[in-house]
This record gives C-alpha cells, structure tokens and sequence, in this order.
C-alpha cells in the first residue's frame, strides 16, 4: 500500500505505478497565438484500485494552480485536496500526496494549469506561417512518445487507454481540430468554443489538437468517413493527391485487416514546422508539408512517391497503433515495422508500375547498415526512461522491422499472414499488446514455431552473414553474425534460407538454425534443368555458366558471402540478364558490405559493378549510385593518385541509363524514369562529368529568368542545383546567391529542401561554412536545416566539424530535446576516415553528451572506426591500380 511513505519513493522510477489508473479525461484549452501561451483544465475519472494516499502522473513545462487540485470521489460525499504538491523535473512526473487514505473505486481529480506554445515542435507548439504576406502563429500538438504531459497532467504512457472529451476556446477566424468531429459550436464575439465528440478509448500520445486559418479539400469514403486534407491557405489543390490516396488506402485496409476504419472522419493537415515526416495521430494526422502536399507543376517523381508512401504510413496506424496499441515503447517496432510494410503494400495496390517492392530493398538495406554495427539494438529494446525513447525511432524499429515482417510473410505465406492480422487486429481492438501476443496468434493460425523463429530476430542485435560453398554436389552453409567492422560477432538465428538454382522455375526453403548445415543439391539440380557436371567444377560448357542464389529476392534480413566460383557465376548471370532486379540488387549490396568489412576486395567489388554497365532499373541503379558516392569518398583518402581513375569508371558505368534517359522527358515514360533521371545527373554532376555540368548549368541559367520553363523539370532541378554549387568558390559566389534567390522566392516546401540539400556540396570550404550559417539563419526552419546537413561535400568535411563544435551549445539548445540533434552528430561526425577524428570526436562529447544522443554518438564513431580500417585495406590492396585504369578505360 502506497500509504506512509513519501514522495520521494516515486522519484527515478521509469514506469508509473498502477495503484490509479485514468478512464476519462475532459480537457479545455484555450491558446493565445500572440502571447504564444494557453490556459487549461482538466478533469480526469480515475478509477483507484489499491489504498493509497498518493496520485502519481506526467506534467512538464506546466505550471500548475496547485489551488485547483481536487479529488472527489462516487464513494464519498467529501472532497479531497492535496497536503503536498511536488514537481520532479528531472522525470516529468507530478506527485500529489494527501492525507488521507483516497477511497476505491471512481472519482474525479481536476487540475488548472497554464503553458508556454514553445518553439520545440514537441508538446503543444507554434508554427509560423504567412497569410497575406504576414506571419502568424498556429497552433499544433506532438505528442509521441512522451509530451503530452506538455500540454495537460495525464497518465503519459501508451498502456494507460482512456476516452478524451476535448473543448477548445479560440479566436472567432480560426480553424479548430481535433481527433472527433465538432459536435457543438458557440460563438461568443471574438472567440469561438468547439466542443469535441468524446473520443474511443486510446492513448495520450495520439491525442491532438491543431488551430489555426487553413483551406480544405473534401472526399467521402465509400464507407462514408468524411476526409480532409487542411493546408495553408491558397494550397488547396497541393492536396488533392494525398486526398485520393488516403481514400483509396482506407479501403485497402478495411479488406486486409478485416476490421473498418474506426472512427467517423479522418483529417490529414500540413504544418509548416514539424519535426518528424508526419504522427499518426487518431482521426487527426499531421505531416511536413513536403509529405502530403503535391504540386503538379513544382513537385518532382520522388516527392509523389513519399507522399503516397507517407499517407499510407500514417493511415496503417489508424489499426497498427492506434486501435491496437503497443502496451510499451520496447514494442515500438509493433507499430512503426508493420506500418512501414504495410505502407509498400498499398502503395503496390495502387501504384503497380512503381515496382515498390524493388524499391522496399533501400529501407532493407538501410535497417542492414545500421544493424552491422556493434552500437545496434535489438528491435525489443529495453527503455528504462522517458530521455532514452527517441533514439529507438531509427531503422531498427522502422526498417528492419518491416523486413523481418516481409521475410516471416514469406515464410508462413500471403494468405495465412494476412489471415492472422486480421485476428490480431480483432482479438487487441482498444487494448494493447506486446510482440509475444502477436507471435501468440500467428503460431496459432499458422501451426509454425513462430515465435520460437522470431525471437532470434526481435531479441537480440545483429543479423548474420550466410557463407554458401559448393563442393561437388554439395552445397555447405555457414552463418556467423556479420559487423561492418570486420569482426565476427556471437550470435546465432535461425534463418529462412530460400534458394534457386540456373533458375527461378525450382526454389528450396529450409531454416538453418545450426552454425553449420549442408544441403545436397543432387535432386534440386534434377529438378531445375541445371547441368549438374558444372557444379563445384568452374566448368563451362558452350558459354554456359552455373549459378546459385540464396536468399531469392532478398526475403531474408541476412547478407551472402559466396565462395569464388559461386560469385563468378552470378557475375556472369547479371551479365546475361538472367537474374531478377532484387537478386541484382542483394547481390551488389552485399558484396558492398563485405568490402566494407574487409572480407573482399575493392578491386573484386569495382569488377561486380562492370556487370552493371547495362543495368536499367531504378533501384538497383540508385544502390550503384549510392556505392559510387561512398567508393569516390573512401578512395580519397585511402588512394588519392586513383581518385580520378575511379571517378572515370562510375561516369563510364552510369553514362549508358543516363544517355538512354537525357535530359528530357519522352512522351509514355515512366514515374520511375523520372526519378531514375535525377538520380543519374545528379550523380554525373558530382562526379565532375563535362557535358552533365555544363547541361545544368545552361537550364539553370534560363529557369533563373523564367521559373516555369520547361527546360528544368523538378525531376532534375536538383541536379543543376549541385552543378552550380559545384562551381560556385570563395572568389565567385554568384551561383549560391543565385540559389539563394530561389529559395527566398517560393513557398513550396520540396523546392526549399531540394535547394538546402544541394548547397554543401560546394568543392570550397569557404562557402561549405557561409552555407552551414545560413542553416542557423531565421530564414531556414529549424525542422529544414538536417537537409542541409546531409549534402555536406568531402571538401566541406573538416570545416563542418569546425563549425558543429563551435555551434554545438546553440545546436543543443534549439534541437537537443527530440532527435533532429542526432542528425548533426550523424551527419558531421560518420564521414570521416581516421582514428584522430574518430578520438577528437570521443573528446568533445565527452562532457557534452546527453541521454537522447549517447547511442547515436557511439554508432557515429564506430561508423568512423570502420571507414578508417577499410581505408587501411583498400592502400594494402596490390593490383587495385590495374584493375582501376583497366575498368576505367575499357571500351565497352
């Protein structure tokens, strides 16, 4: 019994005690946007379930009418006032001891309580935007994970479901929303009230509430779910995209889970400050302008893309999060992995021609980087504190989690999956769940050891690489867990191997769940046509060559290292066009990682990429690009006298799709044509290739007079973008400037990021550091300056670890509370390629670390650690200079 003892008692603890849980709340808020302040109250049924003398809940940032606080209860006639009233700052956790004993069962405790509209994007918020040439405020809530208590004293963890009564008092000309439908409205002069319907039964972190002027556009579901896409004013048709996706995307889902829609309208709103890509909030979705809003004039391929991908993210959590909710943040990939899967699987519904399965393998990948280092964490990641949650939204829970769903779906099958979802979904409506419950109900529905499978992925870091060799007719297998940094890590999973062989008409599946197995390949040979005289000879007969691949469309969240006669037969079936463009894709990113590790040599991965030379698909052609850039970025400081020669051989081995595309669009191409040509002359121009530069240079020169010519689509804006920058030095900034007059004159946000994300790629560091200031100008929005960050040239490097440390206290103060602060450690910090830099970096941070960077800090540094030793591997390589010149100019 929490009776006799005091506050003190509830201080460090990372969870809430349960002795009182909420049911309802009613909350009033009344927002002042030129004071950038709010007034509150809120009333909360609690229902006591053991005796105690304490309440215990979150508030921060709040400065609470201590006067206010009362409790009444159904089962006594008297009230109950706090004897003491203590804020602990330090675990945004508000103790109200009283003295005596609180009668069980139900009653009410109301608090009044005032804030701040802080300019943190987290909690109740300000955004600026422009009306009529003038800015003003809005008003916005983000609350995942942990601040809502910024907005109101509540229970602030996902496991504590209550209902939400909400009633906002604004001015008069104002829009208000919030996740239900206005039930009533009252108008007194300058100020109007909405009342709100009382919401279902959800979590803190998913209520909303956003004010301020917006135009709308409108569609009905065929279910009769009123939808709206709000937005600035005089950006109405921007979204319309968005407003067609979210439509058919709802019933995509309804068929799917089996379960519809749940609540009875569904607004989606652009904000113009907003930290994250969009939150999920129930009925109420909020997103960056650059991830709902589509300009058909100004917006390129990709900004269509994630728009749609986006919409059909956040729309996934209307089931996967919201209705059932994970019970803690360990379980956070329940919600963000299956949204993430889900998100390619509408997408693939509606947009077949965009191949987003192809493209699903840059989120694999990615979740594959990340998890080679030994700075990973396990999917299931113990949170101890509030401070350490927002470093778990990563790739890990994101993508590698949404890859382990696709690799178990593969496993079990389509029809039973999606089967045991919708049971899921059913059996954990309004309530939550943790990963053993869903195991729980696919073991059931499949007959399978799933949980038993699963757990080697869920509960421990780290993923193996699969060692294939062929002897004879036997194929040996061995896996061990794979780091980027060249060491062999311990653990062990048990894999869903998939195989094909000379063919994709025969496939094997077994799980390889021992260190060691071996598969005779006598029967599987039979059966697919394959000559069985070439296996685990080298043998070739009239041009033919045998090949084996493993992990078949790269269904496994696992990397393949084969042996030499395995590897060059899979060569020569990428050069014959035999192999499928995720094989394609697997088997170039994996040989990738292992260069990387050390395990094979650059000169063996530059050969692999000449097999490429004809390679058409948009995915895979961006993973050659992506190598590119980080190949040309190694090589200069491991083998400077090379540099040039390497460049040479990627413009060889890009000129042939970029030449094939150009810089026009054709009539009947493709959306995946238009982003593959962005990518191309993008890559082109930071390579330094003549004709692409000066290409660029020459649009950009006539869209400088005439911003709606044709002659520079947004598909390769970004393009001239960099080829200016390229040009652009300390003597001659004309072409920044120039840059700069672009971004000061539209208001579409992706135009604005495209133009941030080129201006670093300056050759000067002179102008690299002009540009990182500008970043910290007013004129670049605090949610905006990461996307400058990221385009940083190696040129820029050292000057922009000068300037991270100078500005690290203003960094800090302005983005140290969320996990933006984690990009400018990332960003600056991973690039470099030497154990001074990796040390200097250890050193400053030393004393200047916090809570929410420390595991992004030790993985930037590892990055360092491990770009150092390949640099190290890459200037002991013997032949690496022949085989350069010889790629580089061979005539194809």
């Amino acid at each position: 019994m929490a009776n006799e003892q005091s506050i003190d008692q509830f201080r460090s603890q990372p969870r809430l005690p349960r002795f009182a849980a909420p049911k309802r709340y009613e909350i009033f808020l009344k927002p002042d946007l030129i004071a950038c302040k709010f007034a509150g109250s809120v009333r909360i049924t609690i229902d006591v379930a053991s005796a105690t003398r304490f309440f215990v809940l979150n508030a921060a940032d709040l400065v609470i009418d201590n006067d206010s606080i009362s409790f009444t209860s159904q089962s006594s006639p008297k009230e109950f006032r706090p004897s003491e009233i203590a804020v602990v700052e330090k675990d945004d956790i508000l103790v109200l001891r009283f003295d005596e004993v609180l009668p069980l069962g139900e009653g009410v405790l109301g608090i009044r309580f005032d804030g701040t509209l802080n300019d943190q994007m987290k909690g109740f918020y300000r955004s600026v935007y422009e009306h009529n040439g003038e800015k003003k405020n809005m008003a916005v809530t983000q609350f995942e994970p942990t601040d809502a208590r910024r907005c109101f004293p509540c229970w602030d963890e996902p496991a504590f479901k209550s209902t939400f009564k909400i009633t906002l008092e604004v001015p008069s000309e104002l829009v208000a929303l919030s996740n239900m439908p206005v039930v009533e409205e009252k108008r007194d002069g300058i100020v109007k009230t909405f009342i709100f319907q009382e919401s279902p039964i959800m979590s803190t972190y998913l209520v909303a509430v956003v004010v301020g002027l917006f135009d709308y556009v409108e569609a009905i579901s065929p279910d009769g779910i009123k939808i709206r896409v709000y937005c600035q004013v005089g950006k109405a048709n921007q979204g319309k995209f968005a407003l067609d996706v979210a439509v058919k995307t709802l019933d995509i889902y309804k068929t799917y889970f089996a379960v519809p829609y749940s609540l009875p309208k569904l607004d989606m709103v652009a904000i113009p400050d907003f930290a994250a890509g969009a939150m999920e909030n129930y009925g109420l979705v909020t997103y960056r302008e650059t991830a709902l809003l589509y300009d058909d004039r100004h917006s390129a391929a990709a900004n269509k893309q994630r728009v749609a991908i986006v919409v059909a993210h956040e729309l996934a959590h209307q089931w996967f999060g919201n209705l059932v909710t994970m019970e803690w943040w360990t379980h956070l990939w329940l919600n963000e992995g299956f949204a993430t899967w889900v998100s390619y699987l509408a997408a693939d519904s509606l947009f077949p021609e965009w191949k987003i399965w192809t493209q699903f393998l840059d989120d694999y990948t990615t979740g594959l980087r990340l998890d080679a280092l030994a700075e990973s964490h396990p999917i299931e990641v113990d949170i101890n504190h509030a401070s350490e949650i927002d470093e778990i939204f990563d790739a890990i829970s994101y993508r590698k989690g949404a890859s382990i769903i696709r690799m178990l779906q593969n496993y079990l099958g389509a029809a039973c999956f999606q089967r045991s979802l919708a049971s899921y979904i059913k059996r954990f409506a309004c309530s939550n769940a943790k990963t053993e419950d869903l195991w729980t109900v696919l073991e059931e529905e499949s007959g399978e050891p799933v949980k038993t499978l699963m757990d080697s992925w869920t509960k421990q870091k780290g993923y193996p690489v699969v060692h294939v060799n062929v002897r004879e007719r036997v194929l040996e297998f061995e896996q061990s867990q794979f780091l980027s940094s060249g060491s062999t890590g311990d653990g062990q999973w048990i894999v869903p191997v998939t195989l094909c062989c000379g063919s994709y008409s025969s496939q094997k599946k077994f799980l390889l769940s021992a260190k060691h197995e071996k598969l005779d390949l006598t029967e599987f040979i039979n059966s697919s046509n394959a000559d069985s005289n070439l296996v685990g000879t080298g043998n070739q007969q009239s041009g033919r060559h045998f090949w084996i691949k493993c992990n078949v469309d790269q269904t496994g969240f696992y990397r393949v290292k084969y042996n030499d006669e395995l590897a060059a037969g899979l060569r020569h079936a990428i050069e014959s066009k035999q192999l499928s463009a995720m094989d394609r894709f697997g088997i170039l990113d994996d040989a990738y990682s292992l260069c990387m590790a050390g395990k094979q040599t650059l000169s063996s991965l530059l050969s692999l990429m000449a097999a490429y030379r004809e390679e058409v698909d948009y995915t895979v052609l961006s993973l050659v690009i992506t190598i590119s850039r980080k190949i040309v970025n190694v090589a200069a400081d491991a083998v400077p006298e090379l540099l040039n020669d390497i460049k040479q051989f990627f413009i060889n081995l890009l000129q042939f799709p970029a030449e094939r595309l150009g810089w026009d669009s054709k009539e009947g191409e493709g959306h995946l044509d238009m982003m593959l040509r962005g990518e191309l002359l993008v890559a082109l121009a930071e390579l330094g290739h003549d004709v692409t530069q000066h290409e660029a240079l020459r649009c950009f020169g006539v869209y400088l007079d005439d911003r709606n010519t044709s002659l520079l689509p947004p598909d390769t804006r970004k393009a001239a973008y960099v080829a200016v920058m390229q040009a652009v030095n300390s003597m001659d900034k004309s072409g920044y400037e120039n840059l700069l007059k672009v971004y000061r004159e539209t208001d579409l946000s992706q135009e604005k990021t495209r133009i941030l994300s080129s201006l670093a790629s300056c050759l000067d560091p002179e102008v690299v550091r002009d540009v990182l200031n500008f970043l910290l100008s007013p004129e670049v929005r605090n949610q905006d300056a990461i996307f400058g960050l990221a385009g940083v040239s190696r040129e820029g490097r050292d000057v922009a670890w000068t300037w991270l440390k100078d500005n690290w206290e203003h960094i800090k103060k302005t983005w140290g509370s969320g996990y933006l602060v984690g990009r400018f450690v990332t960003y600056i910090v991973s690039p470099f390629c030497s154990d001074e830099k990796a040390k200097e970096a250890e050193e400053f941070f030393a004393t200047r670390s916090t809570p929410s960077i420390v595991r992004t800090l030790k993985q930037s540094i590892e990055r360092v650690g491990i770009n150092t030793k390949w640099v190290q591997s890459i200037r002991k390589e013997g032949p690496l200079g022949e085989v350069v010149k010889e790629l580089a100019y061979r005539k194809y």
